[in-house]
C-alpha cells in the first residue's frame, strides 16, 4: 500500500511511490512417522481390511522451530542468520518460529524478517527476559516500513539497551504478550513511512511513540503514554490510553473491549510442551497476565498432530477425525481438499507462518458450526485457480448460539497474489453466530507478482452472514468490489483499516449499478442493527486518477446502525470520494491528503 507524508520530528515527507535454519528441536516425545493407512487385504485373501493405524500426537516441531535456552551457545549468529535470509524475502518461501525458553538472556537484539516469529515459552511473558531488543526496522527497504509485514512478537519480557524498542511493522505483524520495560517505538529509523499495526494483551511500562504509523489498533493492555497520531488511533480495554478526542487529534478509545479471548500459545510446563487456552473476557480492560497466572485451561502436545510440510489434507482430516488437534510448524502446506474441522473445541494453531495454498480450486479450511473452534497463527495463500471461498467459519444458514464459548479466528491471514497468481471469489465468509475475529489482514496484493486487475482477481474480502460476530483489528484491502459485506445482526467492528484496489483501469470497472464503486464497508440493507467504531478507508487510484468513489462506507440509515469516528482520504490525490458514509461527509479534494471525517452517524 503506498502511504503519505507524515508529520515527523524531524520534517514534513513527499509523498511516497507505490510500494512496490538451524539446529534440531528438543521435544516432548520422539519425532512421529507420518503413518497413512493400511494396505488392504489382498482380494483373495478371507483375512479382514486392515484398519488405518491411528496417528501420533506430539513429536519434535521440526527443523525451522528453532528452540534456545540460556545456556545455548552462539543465539546472536543464529538470529542474524535467520535474518540476512529473510529481511527482505517478501514472497519467498522460509518460515520460522525463534522460540526460547524460560530464563534470562543477555545482549541479544532479534531483528525480525519475513515470516519470523518469535516467542517466550513461559506462562508468562515475565518468565522469559531479554536484556535487549526485538527489532524492526526498514533499511531493507529504504527507510520505508509499509511492507514490513507477516512477522510476530509474543510472550517476551524486553529490557531495550537504549530504553527504547523498535517495532516499524506494517500490516499482518501483531505484538501480543509482550511486557517491554521501557518505551516502544513504532517507527523506521529517519521516521519514514509505516502503515500499522496492532498490540494485545502487553504492557509498556514507558510511553509508546507511533510518529509516522498513520493508524493502529491498540487492544486490552497497558502502556505508559502515547506521543501522538497520525490519521486513525484505536484503543479498546487499554490502560493509559488517550482520552476520546477523535479527529483532533484522531484517538478513539473505549474503556472496554465487549467480548476478547487471547490467543492460544505453546508453552513449557517443566520439560514438557503444552498450548495455553486463555479464556473469554467480557468487558475486558488490561493484560490477562499482569496478577499472576493467566486464567484459562491447557492442552498437552500430545493431543495435537503436529504436522510438517509436505503433509496431506487427508492425513491433517485423519488427525481431526482422530481426536487430535492440529499444530502446524513452519512451512507451506498444499491441499488438495479442505480441512475439515467439525469438533467442538477444536486448535488450530500454527507456528512461524504456516501457510496454507488450497489447489484446484478448493476452500482451505471449513468449520462445522460448534462452540469453541481456536483458529490462529496462520496464513491461506490463494491458488492459481479460483476458489470460491478460502476460509468459512461455519456452514451456509448457520443458526446455533456460541455466546459462551466463540470461534475466535486470530492472526489468520489471507493473502490474493504477490507470491504468484491467485484467485478466490470471496476470501472469509463468517457464517457462524458469535465468532470473534481478532486480528485479521484479507489482502488482494498490490505488488509482487501475479499482480493485475484479472490476474489476481478477488471481488469480496469478508463476508459476514453470521449474526452477533464481533471484530477487533480487522485490516481488509484492495478488493475488486466489496472489501467487507455485513449481513449479519448486531455485528461490531472496533477499528478497521481499507485500501481502495489501486489498479481498477478506469471508472467503468468499479461501476455499482448507478453507484460509483463500491464500498469499504457495506452493511446490507436488511441489518437493523450494527456498530462500528474507528474505521478508515484510503484511495489510490493510480491507474486512472480520475477515478471516483461515492462513499468508503454504506450502511441502511436506521437508528439502530451506528458508526463511531469514520474517515476517509485520498492518497495524494489519485482518485476522490465524494462523501464519508452514505451521503454524509465532506469530499475529499485536491492532492493534500487531509482525512475527510464523520464523529457520529446517524
Amino acid at each position: 500500500m503506498p502511504h503519505l507524508p507524515m508529520d515527523s520530528p524531524d520534517s514534513v515527507r513527499s509523498l511516497p511511490a507505490r510500494r512496490t535454519v538451524l539446529g534440531a528441536i528438543a521435544a516432548t516425545a520422539a519425532a512421529p512417522t507420518l503413518l497413512g493407512l493400511s494396505s488392504p487385504a489382498s482380494a483373495a485373501s478371507a483375512a479382514p481390511v486392515a484398519q488405518p493405524r491411528a496417528l501420533p500426537g506430539g513429536g519434535d516441531l521440526g527443523p525451522n522451530v528453532i528452540v534456545f535456552d540460556p545456556s545455548t551457545s552462539g543465539i546472536q549468529a543464529k538470529l542474524d542468520e535467520v535474518f540476512r535470509q529473510q529481511e527482505s524475502a517478501q514472497f519467498g518461501t522460509g518460515r520460522y518460529a525463534l522460540l526460547f525458553k524460560p530464563g534470562t538472556y543477555n545482549g541479544l537484539n532479534a531483528q525480525l524478517g519475513f515470516y519470523t516469529s518469535i516467542a517466550g515459552l513461559g506462562l508468562s511473558p515475565d518468565d522469559t527476559a531479554i536484556n535487549g531488543d526485538v527489532t524492526v526496522d526498514a533499511g531493507w527497504f529504504n527507510g520505508n516500513a509499509t511492507q514490513n509485514f507477516w512477522r510476530s512478537a509474543e510472550n517476551l519480557a524486553l529490557t531495550p539497551v537504549n530504553g527504547t524498542n523498535r517495532w516499524a511493522v506494517a500490516q499482518a505483524a501483531p505484538f501480543r504478550r509482550m511486557h517491554v520495560k521501557g518505551g516502544l517505538n513504532l517507527a523506521p529509523t529517519g521516521y519514514g513511512w509505516a502503515s500499522g499495526g496492532y498490540i494485545a494483551d502487553s504492557r509498556i511500562d514507558g510511553s509508546v511513540g507511533p510518529y509516522s504509523q498513520q493508524q493502529w489498533y491498540t487492544r486490552d493492555s497497558s502502556v505508559g503514554g502515547w506521543a501522538n497520531a497520525v490519521w486513525n488511533m484505536v484503543f479498546s480495554g487499554v490502560q493509559g490510553a488517550p482520552a476520546q478526542s477523535f479527529p483532533n487529534p484522531p484517538y478513539t478509545t473505549l474503556d472496554t473491549t465487549p467480548v476478547s479471548r487471547e490467543k492460544p500459545f505453546l508453552y513449557l510446563n517443566g520439560s514438557e510442551y503444552r498450548v495455553f487456552l486463555p479464556e473469554r473476557r467480557t468487558n475486558a480492560r488490561g493484560t490477562t497476565w499482569g496478577s499472576g497466572t493467566p486464567r484459562g485451561t491447557s492442552l498437552a502436545l500430545t493431543q495435537f498432530y503436529v504436522a510438517k510440510p509436505g503433509v496431506t489434507a487427508a492425513t491433517l482430516n485423519a488427525a481431526l477425525t482422530q481426536g487430535l488437534h492440529l499444530l502446524l510448524t513452519p512451512g507451506i502446506y498444499h491441499l488438495d481438499q479442505p480441512i475439515q474441522v467439525n469438533r467442538e473445541g477444536t486448535v488450530v494453531l500454527g507456528l512461524g507462518y504456516a501457510t496454507l495454498i488450497p489447489d484446484n480450486g478448493v476452500t482451505a479450511l471449513r468449520t462445522a458450526d460448534v462452540d469453541g473452534v481456536r483458529l490462529a497463527g496462520f496464513l491461506i495463500d490463494a491458488g492459481p485457480v479460483n476458489s470460491s471461498t478460502l476460509l468459512e467459519v461455519g456452514p451456509t444458514g448457520a443458526t446455533a448460539s456460541h455466546s459462551a464459548n466463540p470461534t475466535t479466528v486470530q492472526d489468520v491471514f489471507i493473502r490474493i497474489g504477490g507470491a504468484g497468481a491467485g484467485k478466490a471469489t470471496t476470501s472469509m465468509v463468517i457464517n457462524s453466530r458469535d465468532t470473534i475475529i481478532d486480528h485479521t489482514w484479507v489482502w488482494r496484493a498490490d505488488h509482487g507478482s501475479g499482480v493485475g486487475w484479472e490476474t489476481n482477481r478477488a471481488d469480496y474480502g469478508i463476508r459476514v452472514n453470521g449474526d452477533d460476530v464481533l471484530a477487533t483489528g480487522l485490516f481488509v484491502e484492495h478488493f475488486n468490489k466489496y472489501d467487507v459485506q455485513w449481513y449479519g445482526q448486531r455485528g461490531r467492528t472496533i477499528f478497521f483499516q481499507n485500501e481502495k484496489a489501486y489498479d481498477a483501469p478506469n471508472q467503468a470497472a468499479i461501476q455499482n449499478g448507478n453507484v460509483k464503486g463500491y464500498a469499504a464497508y457495506k452493511v446490507a440493507d436488511s441489518v437493523t442493527t450494527h456498530e462500528g467504531w474507528g474505521l478508515g478507508s484510503y484511495c489510490y487510484y493510480n491507474v486512472d486518477p480520475t477515478i471516483v468513489q461515492h462513499n468508503g462506507f454504506a450502511a441502511p440509515n436506521t437508528p439502530g446502525v451506528k458508526f463511531h469516528d469514520l474517515l476517509v482520504v485520498s492518497l495524494g490525490g489519485q482518485g476522490q470520494y465524494e462523501h464519508v458514509v452514505n451521503e454524509t461527509g465532506a469530499p475529499t479534494s485536491g492532492t493534500s491528503t487531509v482525512p475527510s471525517t464523520v464523529v457520529s452517524y446517524p
